[in-house]
């Protein structure tokens, strides 16, 4: 009788423990998503800090435009260019993956993006990202990418 007391309190932590890691990667999954969603938001709305507060401060991230992967410092320098000569108006994401390793998280995913350049000109372009985030004590942050503009 002991016996079966015992595998049964052993099944039901199996169970409970397996809903809460669940739980968990759920919780994960959607924090990590609207990390994504946060910088594109962002930008759209002309926000010139979100590279100080979501990139990693040892961030490197290389953007299909660049010949070379670019820094913290290197991505807010154009960003800042970026939003000078150009309005985000509307942008669309479509996620297709994300795995979260512990405090690590790769995410890939699409998007549609319409920019005003000064000129007045509307511009739309679709693409493709790959996204690297590390947990830290304030949440999740960017430490890499890839990506960009589909070629036309």
């Amino acid at each position: 009788m002991q016996r079966i007391h015992r595998l049964s309190l052993i099944l039901m932590l199996i169970l409970f423990g397996g809903a809460a890691f669940a739980q968990d990667s759920a919780d994960d999954h959607s924090a990590v998503w609207a990390a994504v969603e946060e910088i594109w938001t962002a930008e759209e709305r002309g926000d010139d800090k979100w590279t100080d507060t979501m990139l990693a401060d040892d961030f490197m991230g290389w953007p299909n435009v660049s010949p070379a992967p670019r820094s913290k410092a290197s991505t807010q320098m154009w960003a800042r260019f970026d939003s000078d000569r150009t309005k985000r108006l509307a942008h669309e994401l479509y996620p297709l993956s994300i795995v979260v390793h512990g405090d690590t998280a790769v995410v890939h995913y699409l998007y549609s993006m319409a920019v005003q350049t000064k000129d007045k000109k509307t511009v739309v372009s679709n693409g493709r990202f790959t996204d690297i985030l590390v947990r830290d004590d304030t949440g999740w942050k960017f430490l890499s990418w890839h990506g960009g503009a589909d070629a036309e």
